[in-house]
C-alpha cells in the first residue's frame, strides 16, 4: 500500500490513524523468534516494530522526516492500548510498550477505527445586516442577489438617458452600520474565506461556526501595534513580567537588555524550563480544543505553501486576543531560539530546534479528548509555524481589504428610479455562484440585448408619438445601442418602412393666376381679319 497525502477534510485525525495501521500492518516483517525454550511464529520483537514504525512514518508526506523515535515508542504504547498490537500471550490494554526485545504480533481482528456519522451541513446560516429591520441583524454566509425580471416598460425607464429622457429618481441612504453589523460581516466573509480555501461543502464538517466569537476577529486584526502583536484591552490577561522577560533573554541571547545574565554555568537551561513549565500548566492549547479539527485540517493542505499558509493565516484570526498573542510570542521565540547559533546547546541529546517542537507542541495543539496522533500532528503544525511565523501570524491583508471594500459599499448612497421596486417581480434570493467566460459572455450579450431590442421595437411601433419624436429617439438609440439598432434595421429601406411619404396633390393652375397683378377685364380686339 503506497501512503498518500491525506487532505482536509472532517475526521482527518481518524484517516491518518487508519492509514499508518493499514501501512505498518502491510510493511512489518513477521517471522518465527523464540523466547524461554518455546517458538513463537509470525511475530516481532518491540525494537523491530519501532524501527519499521519510525522509518515508515519518516517517510510519510503527512508526518515527515522530523518525527523522532521518542514519539515512535509513544505511538507504539497507543498501539499497543487500542489493539492494533498485542504481546505473545495475547495481552493488550496498557501503555507498557518498551523499546526493547520483548515479542508482540498482530491481532485476527481489524483493529481500524469507525468513522462518525457525517453531520449535516448548513446548520446555522450566516446572514449579512436586514435593512429593512429596526433591530441590528445577523448575516447570511453569501450576500442574496436579487434576480430582476425586466420587462420594456423597465428597461425604458432604465435606460432613458439613451433615448433623452431622465426618469424621476431619488437618493436613498443606507442604515447606518451598528459594530455588530460590521463584526457580523467580519465573521460570514472571513468563514467563507476559510471554506473556500479548504475546499470543503461546508465548515460545519471541522469546526462549530457558533463558537466563532466576532469580536475575536475585529480585534486580532486591527488591534495590533507596529511589529504586528495583537495588544489586549484587558491588561490583566498579559504575560507576567517575569515570563516576557525570560522569553525575550532567550530570543536575543546573549543581548539581553533587560535581564542581567548571571554568571554560573547553564543559566540558560534554567530559563528554557521556566517557560517550559509555565505554558505546560495551561489547562487549554493556545490554539483551544474546539479549533483542533480545523487546525488538523489545514495540516492536508502543506504540500501547497501558499493555501496552507492562507489557511492558518484565516484560522489563528478566530482565536481569542489573548491567545494569538501568546501564541505571537512563543511562536517567535522558538524560531529565533532554534536559528540562534551563539546559544549554548538546551540539551545534550536532541537538536535545538526538535527540543523546541516537543517542548512547545502539546501546548499549542492538541485535543480534550486522547488522540491517538495529536502529538505527531501538533509537531507537524508547530514545525510549519516555526518556518513561516510572520506570514502564518500576520493579519491577511487581502481578506481585510475586501472586507473593508464590501463594508464601504454597503454603507454607500444608493440612486433607486421610479418604478424599480414596483414594476418588477422578484423572486425568492439567489446566491452568487462562479460561472465559465464563455457563459458569462453568453449572459452579458442575450441578457442585455434582448430588453433593449424590447424597448427599440415598442419606440417602433409607437404611435402615440410624433413622427418628429420618434426620428429623435430612434436616432439617440442607434448612437447609444448601434449594435441592437442593426438587428432591426439592416438597410435603410426598412428603416424607411416606419416613415411612408405622403403623396402631395398638385393644385390645379388657374388660368387667370399671372405673374402680373390682376388687371381690370378690357375688351380685346378680334383675332379676324
Amino acid at each position: 500500500m503506497e501512503p498518500g497525502l491525506v487532505g482536509p477534510g472532517p475526521y482527518r485525525a481518524t484517516r491518518l490513524w487508519n492509514e499508518i495501521i493499514e501501512l505498518f500492518r502491510a510493511g512489518m516483517p513477521l517471522r518465527k523468534h523464540r523466547c524461554r525454550f518455546k517458538s513463537y511464529e509470525r511475530c516481532f520483537k518491540a525494537s523491530e516494530a519501532v524501527d519499521c514504525l519510525h522509518e515508515l512514518l519518516g517517510s510519510n508526506q503527512n508526518f515527515g522526516p522530523e518525527v523522532t523515535r521518542n514519539q515512535t515508542v509513544k505511538l507504539l504504547k497507543k498501539f499497543l492500548k487500542n489493539h492494533v498490537i498485542e504481546d505473545i500471550k495475547g495481552r493488550w490494554g496498557k501503555e507498557d510498550f518498551q523499546d526493547d526485545g520483548h515479542l508482540y504480533r498482530f491481532p485476527p481482528s481489524s483493529p481500524l477505527k469507525p468513522y462518525p456519522k457525517k453531520p449535516s451541513c448548513g446548520k446555522e446560516i450566516i446572514k449579512f445586516p436586514d435593512w429593512n429591520e429596526l433591530e441590528a441583524g445577523t448575516s447570511q454566509e453569501h450576500i442574496p442577489v436579487k434576480s430582476v425580471t425586466m420587462n420594456s416598460e423597465l428597461w425604458y425607464k432604465r435606460h432613458s438617458i439613451a433615448i433623452g429622457e431622465v426618469p424621476a429618481c431619488k437618493l436613498v441612504f443606507r442604515r447606518e452600520l451598528t459594530q455588530a453589523n460590521i463584526e457580523e460581516i467580519w465573521k460570514s466573509m472571513t468563514l467563507s474565506r476559510l471554506q473556500k480555501v479548504l475546499g470543503l461543502d461546508c465548515l460545519d464538517e471541522v469546526l462549530d461556526t457558533k463558537l466563532v466569537n466576532s469580536k475575536h476577529i475585529v480585534q486580532n486584526a486591527y488591534n495590533v501595534n507596529k511589529q504586528g502583536i495583537v495588544t489586549l484591552e484587558d491588561k490583566s490577561k498579559e504575560l507576567p513580567h517575569w515570563i516576557l522577560s525570560a522569553m525575550k533573554c532567550l530570543a536575543n541571547w546573549p543581548s539581553c537588555s533587560d535581564l542581567k545574565q548571571p554568571a554560573y554555568s547553564g543559566f540558560e537551561r534554567d530559563v528554557f524550563k521556566t517557560i517550559v513549565d509555565y505554558f505546560g500548566q495551561m489547562k487549554e492549547p493556545l490554539l483551544t480544543f474546539h479549533f483542533f479539527d480545523v487546525f488538523v485540517s489545514v495540516l492536508g493542505l502543506l504540500q501547497k505553501h501558499s493555501k496552507a499558509v492562507e489557511a492558518l493565516q484565516i484560522t489563528c484570526l478566530l482565536l481569542p486576543p489573548e491567545n494569538r498573542k501568546r501564541l505571537q510570542l512563543l511562536v517567535r521565540m522558538m524560531a529565533r531560539v532554534s536559528f540562534n547559533k551563539d546559544l549554548p546547546p538546551l540539551s545534550e541529546s536532541v537538536r535545538t530546534r526538535t527540543l523546541m517542537v516537543q517542548a512547545f507542541s502539546r501546548c499549542i495543539l492538541c485535543s480534550k479528548d486522547e488522540m491517538d496522533l495529536d502529538e505527531l500532528l501538533a509537531a507537524k503544525l508547530v514545525s510549519f509555524l516555526m518556518d513561516n511565523y510572520q506570514e502564518i501570524l500576520s493579519v491577511p491583508s487581502a481578506l481585510k481589504s475586501s472586507i473593508e471594500d464590501h463594508v464601504v459599499h454597503l454603507q454607500r448612497v444608493q440612486i433607486k428610479y421610479a418604478g424599480a421596486d414596483t414594476d418588477a417581480t422578484f423572486p425568492a434570493p439567489s446566491f452568487c455562484h462562479q460561472v465559465s467566460t464563455d457563459e458569462f459572455e453568453y449572459q452579458r450579450a442575450t441578457g442585455s440585448q434582448e430588453p433593449l431590442a424590447a424597448l427599440l421595437e415598442e419606440i417602433a411601433m409607437n404611435k402615440e408619438i410624433s413622427v418628429k419624436d420618434k426620428k429623435k429617439k430612434l436616432k439617440q438609440f442607434q448612437k447609444s445601442y448601434p449594435e441592437v439598432y442593426r438587428v432591426r434595421f439592416p438597410t435603410p429601406e426598412t428603416e424607411a418602412v416606419l416613415f411612408p411619404e405622403k403623396t402631395k396633390q398638385k393644385s390645379p393652375i388657374l388660368m387667370w393666376a399671372l405673374k402680373k397683378p390682376f388687371q381690370p377685364f378690357h375688351r380685346t380686339r378680334s383675332f379676324r381679319m
